[in-house]
């Protein structure tokens, strides 16, 4: 009896609740329910930040005639295009002469779009935007035109800030982009192929790519084209978190990856620039890699973790304190370096001349080394050595014929010993040894002459991978050999 009365009550639950879903459905309000929990609505964002995007356009004076005399002129948005994506222009289209042959007026070179960052007509926009202009000119959304001054670029990190004369601009507000999420709802505002006030709308796809040697990019599948670029990334509170700056693309046009620059680390550059004009960034003087998951476990790291110095530059502020090729890099002060990229953006954002411990795996153990940092400047050129002459070794089970360096090549590449690839076949063929390479470490054992290194490759287990730090060049990588079982 109790059991029927149960069932009676659930079925007029049921019933209710149909009912229900019938009501609201035939008062239109159920569909409308669930769009309002699915999908944003992003009208009011729109008009309260979109007044505060500008459009960028550049100009540039013509340095010499157009090969061949005439020609028809090309739309500067397909220009653009063209010239963001490194298609090169048959004849320079679009150039024009004046009446003496001379230069004429100065013509549209490209778009782009940024955004007014203070009332008094800071903008922030790409460095590739602004690069080699003659003149900058901004167009409000209200379509009033300033000439702009460039304040300061900087293409490592592809960050600008130009300045308008005006008074009373909107202006954006500044969101937090560590803070944002995968998956999260994002807005992009923008002058795509110069079509001004473009909004496109998408999802933040994932963080911390590596594209760049100092800045970890937001991706996302916001629609973003040529012009988009400098133009703002928003979340749904309106605040900016990133700047839109590249796309992945096999035809020169979207095609559902977007790349933005976090705005934390845009700001820090645009802060540098208002100041000085200029970034300061600190450097050691290293030439890096990843590690690799096979490298890591046959030197005893245990996970892919750190920066492998492929090369430290003679003199440089990493050689003074003992940093040696072979080691990698797996703390700076105290901050992990979880993957290569990691190391430049750490030692970029230090100010030179402040003594910074790194930490170091060196031949199965850590140690911390102090290195002053210095200011960044242009990489030096690598020089590349010759051995002639040198006697070859009978092959060991590696398959590998080595001979030993002279005191002059020892000197030349700075080395206390390692022995140089002769002839290679077999399975280190197979692992990526060439001739002419050098041999520095196997297993973490630093090789001292061709004596030392015969006796560890014969003892070395045919079933086992043995580890290598080879020296090629200027640069220094670890290679895995797996003898045939």
């Amino acid at each position: 009896m109790r059991s029927s009365v149960l069932v009676l009550q659930a079925q007029s639950r049921m019933r209710a609740l149909f009912l229900g879903l019938m009501l609201l459905t035939a008062l239109g309000t159920w569909p409308a329910l669930l769009r309002a929990q699915t999908l944003p609505d992003f009208t009011e964002l729109v008009e309260r930040v979109g007044p505060a995007v500008v459009n960028i356009r550049t100009m540039e004076r013509s340095r010499q005639a157009m090969a061949g005399g005439g020609g028809a002129e090309i739309d500067p948005n397909v220009e653009e295009f063209f010239r963001r994506f490194g298609i090169p222009l048959p004849g320079n289209p679009g150039q024009r002469r004046g009446p003496r042959g001379g230069d004429e007026e100065p013509s549209q070179r490209g778009v782009g779009s940024g955004f007014i960052l203070s009332a008094d007509g800071l903008i922030m926009t790409n460095a590739h935007v602004v690069d080699g202009a003659d003149e900058v000119l901004v167009t409000l959304s209200d379509k009033r035109e300033f000439k702009a001054r460039i304040v300061g670029t900087d293409r490592r990190t592809d960050i600008a800030v130009v300045k308008v004369e005006a008074t009373g601009l909107p202006f954006v507000k500044i969101g937090d982009s560590d803070r944002l999420k995968v998956g999260e709802w994002v807005v992009a505002i923008g002058s795509p192929f110069g079509l001004e006030n473009t909004v496109t709308a998408g999802i933040v796809s994932a963080k911390q790519r590596d594209t760049g040697d100092y800045l970890p990019f937001i991706q996302t599948d916001v629609a973003i084209n040529p012009g988009n670029s400098g133009g703002p990334l928003l979340n749904l509170k309106g605040e900016v978190v990133g700047i839109n700056s590249q796309i992945f693309s096999r035809s020169g046009g979207y095609m559902g990856i977007a790349f933005a620059i976090p705005i934390a680390d845009a700001m820090r550059v645009s802060d540098q620039l208002r100041t000085s004009g200029r970034v300061i960034r600190g450097r050691i003087g290293v030439q890096i890699a990843p590690v690799t998951k096979e490298v890591a476990e046959s030197i005893g790291l245990g996970k892919p973790a750190g920066a492998l110095v492929q090369n430290a530059e003679a003199g440089g502020p990493a050689d003074k304190a003992g940093i040696e090729a072979g080691d990698i890099i797996t703390k700076v002060d105290g901050k992990v370096v979880e993957k290569s990229g990691d190391l430049p953006r750490l030692i970029g954002s230090t100010k030179p001349g402040t003594k910074t411990t790194l930490q170091v795996f060196r031949r199965g153990s850590t140690k911390d080394i102090t290195v002053t940092v210095a200011e960044f400047e242009a990489d030096r050129p690598l020089r590349r050595t010759s051995d002639p002459g040198a006697t070859p070794a009978p092959k060991g089970a590696l398959g590998l014929s080595v001979a030993d360096l002279n005191e002059v090549q020892k000197r030349e590449m700075r080395l206390r010993g390692g022995v140089r690839v002769e002839a290679v076949d077999g399975a280190a063929a197979r692992a990526g040894l060439r001739e002419g390479d050098v041999i520095l470490s196997m297993d973490n054992t630093e090789i001292t002459d061709v004596k030392q290194f015969n006796q560890l490759a014969q003892k070395a287990e045919k079933a086992k991978a043995v580890s290598v730090l080879v020296r090629r060049g200027e640069a220094v990588n670890y290679l895995v050999i797996r003898p045939a079982r």
